[in-house]
Order: C-alpha cells, then structure tokens, then sequence
C-alpha cells in the first residue's frame, strides 16, 4: 500500500489526503498546531471561537468544489446559507449590499452604480464561463503530458469566448468615470483575488467577484469545523492525523522524497509528500536538496500580503439591531487600500453560543498589510516602536469598523490584535504571509509539481490560489495528479 505523509492540516492538505485514503492510500496527516484548518482554522480563548484568517465559506452550492468533494466522501456539512452574503461600505456614506440572490443583486447594483450595468453583464457572462470550467478536471497550469491532454478535453465551444479576454484585467472592462466605482470593484478583488482591478485578470476576477452569488454559508463554531470535519472523517476510514508534530525535514535520496521529521523525532518514511505549505516554507524543509528553481523563485518572488487581525469580544446589548454577519469598510477612495484604510468584519451568528458566551458575539476584524514593515521593527528589538505600531492599527481598524457598527469600541469586552508576526507564530507561515500569490496572470499561475517527482504542493500557494473553495479545487486537483503519477 502507498503511504502519504501530508504535511499541513489545512484545507487544502485534508482535501488531499482525504481523496488519497479513499483511493486506497494509506495516510498520514502531520500538524504543528493543537488544531486544524491552518488560517482557515478557529481557535478558542476566554470562552470565544474566534476565525484565524478566512472567515467567508463558499463554494458549497451545487457544482461548487465544497459540494463536489461532499459527493465524493459521502460526507456533510455543518453550514447553513446566509443572505446577503456582506455588506459594503462606501467613503460616501452609502452601503453596496452584496445580496446572493441574483435578482435582488441586480437590482442592488443598478440604483449603486447604474453607469456599469454592460460591465455587470459581460463579468457575470465571463464567471460563467469561469465556474463551468472549474467544475471539471481542468489543471491549470498543466504540467504533464497527461494534464494537457485532461486540459484539452475539458474545453467546450463556449470556453472559446474567453479567449479575447486571457491578457485583460477587470480594469480594461470596467467603466473608469466614476473613483467609487472603482474603489469597490477594488476592495472586492483584494480579498478574493489579493490584488485589485487594474492588475486583476478579467477571467479569474470575473469569478471572484460573482463569489457571493455562489453562496456564503455560516459555519456553527466556526469556520475551523469544516477541517475538524475532514479530520473526522479521515480517521474515521483508517487515516491517521497527527497534531503538535511540526515538520522539520524533507529527506531526499536519489532526487525523491523518502521520509519526512518531525520536531518531535517522528520519522516516517513516505511514498509521496503532500506539502500544504508555502514556497518559502517548502524551501526550509529541503534545505540543501530544494530544486534550484524553487531556490531562485523564493529568492526573487516578492513577499505576499500580510493580515492585521483583532479578534474582539462583543457585548450583544450594546450593538445596533438586526447586523448583517459580514462587512467591509472603505474608508478614504483617494488612499491605497488594505493597511487599515480597507477593513472586513465578520461577526458570529446570533445565537451561536458555540462561537461566544450567552449575550455576546465573537468578531474578526482584518486589513491587508505589508509584512515587512511589522518584521524590520521586530527584528530591531525595538518592542516599544513594535507595540506602538499595533496600538495605531488597532485604533485606526476600529475606527474605520464604526462606520458600520457604531458603538463597537463601547461593545468591545476583550481586544486581541494580531500582526504578520503573530500569523507566523501560530501559523507558521514564513513571515505572516496569507491569503497566496496576486491572480495578475493565469500565465504566471503556479502548479503543485515541486521538481521532485513524488513531492506536490497544495493550499493558497498553487491555482487557483486563496479561499476555502480555492484551496479545496487545488486538493482536488493534486489528488489526481498523484494518483495518475
């Protein structure tokens, strides 16, 4: 029988091995942390449940790759569908709804923006031709003989029509007269897509910004419960999931990996390597045998975004009335977004007393950031400049939050602030570094094949990149490939 070693009980690695068990594989899931899901996990403190990172499930309609991966392990769920999926904030004081339901979107978008109702429709005609790909092996980019011919066959007539389109951006398509406009089209992009419309691919972006009409689902303790259900399940049928066990070490021997280490002195040798784990980490634990272009890449490649994060616990009575779960906040169209000036909120469901005390509500607040500002302080021993720094974000992501939720800091009862030095710790993603690589160019997309014939990669670092439903797509695929290798 093959074993699998798995390194990452992240989405994507438990998508993974749970497709490999069930294909006859023997497997074996190894963890850093006392829980799964990575930045897609839930961590608990002081009676919270509080979303690492991600915090938006979907993908789970039918076709979506949640829903597909449900069908193939006869598995379900614990989600329920929540309508409108966010609710966004504009400079000018008036709110975007992003409504799931097609009709009431289209009717939203048109009294918000009735200058870009063409733009709608050809990004709707392009999602379309987008998702009706993703929903069959479609390897992208290939990298095999075996991958081109896959890629071939699942072309139809009507995927020719995004041909005229592979080298445009959102920002070709989109009416550029009106700077909200843009401002929103922006923000929606840099949380599904980590880059916004001038530089978005018009294919990829398309799909990213129909993700609301794909359904946003609630996740009851959440969104870390959908890998502890994968875990479940994986040892259920035989696998087994190993936590507290940080890899170390990749050994290769006759250019294939043989066996990995844990910091614990776990040594288990392996017929195939599953790594859910980023280039630069992947390059750490090969250490001299790292094929000289991942060497290179991680040498050259610039660092991806960060996350600031406050996790806060609310009291329930001094909240506004009937919140949506889920916001964003543009506060100033003039600046760059991200670093506060840009800020998603997500608050746990009412009567969800798995996430929060009876009375309260747990809430994720997150910008993007650059990292190396937050490491260059940190790595100064300057704690005094490093603290001030968090203490300004903290304030700034509050006040930019109230927008939407007045009276959120006479709510608050507990403050974790969490920076790129924070996500490392307990991540253990170099430098902090989330959410993959700017979907700029489906040519410059990156695949699981490592140089190393039996060592894959999967999670956000591989196409189609970031979110629970990208990530799940890229297990899906690896699965594959390794089972066709």
């Amino acid at each position: 029988m093959s074993h699998t070693v798995v390194i990452g009980a992240g989405i994507g690695g438990l998508t993974t091995a749970a497709l490999l068990l069930k294909a006859g594989h023997e497997v074996t899931v190894l963890e850093a942390h006392v829980y799964p899901g990575g930045s897609a996990g839930t961590f608990y403190h002081k009676g919270f449940r509080f979303d690492v990172g991600a915090t938006l499930a979907g993908g789970f309609s039918p076709g979506g790759p949640h829903a597909r991966l449900a069908d193939l392990l006869g598995l379900t769920w614990p989600v329920t569908p929540v309508d409108p999926a966010w609710v966004v904030y504009l400079p000018d004081g008036r709110t975007v709804t992003q409504w799931s339901d097609p009709g009431r979107w289209q009717a939203e978008r048109q009294l918000a923006f009735p200058q870009a109702e063409s733009f709608w429709r050809q990004q709707e005609k392009l999602a379309d031709i987008a998702w009706d790909v993703s929903s069959r092996p479609f390897p992208w980019p290939p990298q095999s003989p075996q991958e081109l011919l896959t890629l071939a066959r699942a072309l139809r007539p009507r995927t020719l029509r995004a041909i005229p389109h592979l080298f445009h951006t959102i920002g070709d398509l989109a009416p550029s007269k009106d700077p909200l406009f843009t401002a929103f089209l922006d923000a929606q992009l840099l949380i599904s897509a980590q880059t916004i419309s001038r530089q978005a691919n018009a294919l990829y972006g398309s799909a990213a910004l129909d993700l609301p009409r794909r359904g946003v689902n609630h996740v009851p303790g959440g969104i870390g419960a959908l890998a502890t259900t994968l875990v479940t399940w994986i040892r259920q049928q035989g696998g087994t999931v190993h936590f507290r066990q940080k890899v170390e070490q990749i050994t290769v021997e006759k250019g294939r990996a043989t066996a990995v280490t844990t910091n614990k002195g776990l040594h288990l040798q392996a017929d195939q390597v599953i790594a859910n784990v980023t280039p630069w980490a992947l390059r750490g634990l090969l250490n001299t045998a790292a094929p000289r272009p991942l060497v290179k890449e991680v040498q050259q490649r610039p660092p991806t975004w960060g996350a600031f994060t406050l996790y806060l616990g609310l009291d329930e009575a001094q909240l506004p009335p009937g919140l949506a779960d889920h916001y964003q906040v543009i506060a100033d169209h003039t600046r760059p977004l991200g670093e506060g000036n840009s800020v998603f909120i997500s608050l746990s469901g009412v009567g969800d007393t798995q996430r929060a005390p009876a009375g309260m509500r747990a809430a994720t607040l997150s910008t993007h950031t650059a990292v190396t500002p937050w490491w260059t302080l940190r790595q100064a021993s300057n704690p005094a400049a490093y603290c001030e720094r968090r203490e300004q974000y903290t304030n700034r992501l509050l006040t930019t939050a109230e927008r939407a939720i007045p009276g959120l800091r006479r709510a608050t009862r507990l403050c974790l602030p969490g920076t790129p030095v924070t996500f490392e710790f307990y991540t253990r993603r170099p430098s902090g570094m989330v959410g993959g690589f700017p979907q700029t160019s489906l040519f410059n997309a990156r695949g699981p094949r490592t140089g190393i014939p039996n060592l894959w990669q999967v999670g956000d670092s591989i196409f189609p990149g970031q979110s629970t439903a990208g990530v799940t797509l890229g297990g899906l695929r690896v699965a594959t490939a390794v089972l066709q290798s």
